[in-house]
């Protein structure tokens, strides 16, 4: 860890976030080099933090080994510049042992995501996340995502009960319950977007004091992405107009057709803009050549901006 906490805090509620795709090679192994390359160009442009093996990096299909060698390749072709957040979930056991790979790796921060019950009660889900903080002593993000939405009532609890508790990642997309959970847990924690191609939500996130987001495009069209989150910034609505309505749009409309392809059509991007990581594991599947030549058509939107 080599950033401290409140440099974490900083670097994760304000800028634009990166979630690198794992890069496979063709017999679907963790491809080091070429995923070294790719976190090489990530932090050559204006991010400020970066999110390894998370849900774009294809946290569910990884194993405890691969995890913690995408944790020390990314540890070290970082090197400092930026923080690097890594995840942990599925059991209380295997939480535990993702954050203590992440830890020993040197990441600066862990994302919690959900444990992998289909419906969880909400004392039980502030069990599942306390213990596992208090496995760590690594910066805490807590996905409310799947079945692991907490309320803001649990929230509070979790905050009060885990000092390493720093922040909460929005993967729902209900404004109005996390609008309770910002006003009612206050700047104890730094709140970040997190639903698929967040951007969609950035001025409803925006409003209501949510920062900064998660950026899967950000893969393939990395100038786009932060142009587009500058704009936003600036409170340019006529470009955030633009660019939601030319990409965004038709790009959540493409996302839509099949479940998965929140991460699939990333991988699929990267492949059209030369930097190819493979294919999704299963049970994710690849677009299809009509879907590429789609989403090649906004890429080339992208590039012209």
């Amino acid at each position: 860890m080599k950033f401290s906490r409140q440099a974490v805090v900083q670097a994760i509620g304000d800028g634009l976030l990166s979630f690198p795709i794992t890069d496979f090679d063709q017999e679907g192994r963790f491809d080091a080099e070429s995923y070294r390359r790719r976190l090489e160009w990530f932090i050559s442009h204006d991010i400020s933090a970066v999110f390894v093996a998370g849900g774009t990096g294809e946290f569910f299909s990884l194993s405890l080994d691969e995890f913690r060698e995408i944790v020390r390749v990314a540890v070290e072709t970082v090197d400092g510049k930026l923080p690097v957040i890594a995840s942990a979930g599925l059991s209380v056991e295997s939480g535990k042992a993702f954050a203590e790979a992440a830890e020993e790796a040197g990441a600066d921060g862990i994302l919690l995501m959900p444990p992998y019950l289909t419906e969880c009660p909400q004392d039980g889900l502030v069990d599942y996340a306390r213990q596992i903080c208090d496995a760590t002593r690594l910066n805490v993000i807590y996905y409310n995502r799947g079945n692991g939405i907490l309320e803001a009532e649990s929230v509070q609890a979790l905050a009060e009960a885990c000092p390493n508790l720093v922040g909460l990642k929005d993967g729902k997309g209900d404004i109005q319950a996390l609008n309770k959970i910002v006003k009612t847990v206050g700047d104890r924690l730094v709140y970040v977007g997190g639903v698929p191609t967040a951007e969609i939500f950035a001025e409803a996130y925006l409003s209501i004091g949510v920062n900064t987001y998660s950026s899967a495009v950000f893969n393939f069209v990395p100038d786009m992405a932060v142009t587009f989150y500058k704009e936003l910034r600036k409170g340019n609505s006529e470009a955030v107009k633009q660019i939601t309505n030319d990409f965004f749009i038709p790009f959540v409309d493409l996302r839509d057709r099949k479940k998965g392809y929140a991460v699939s059509l990333i991988k699929a991007g990267a492949e059209l803009i030369g930097r190819p990581a493979g294919s999704v594991r299963v049970p994710l599947t690849m677009p299809t050549s009509e879907e590429r030549q789609q989403l090649a058509s906004l890429i080339k939107f992208a590039d012209g901006l």
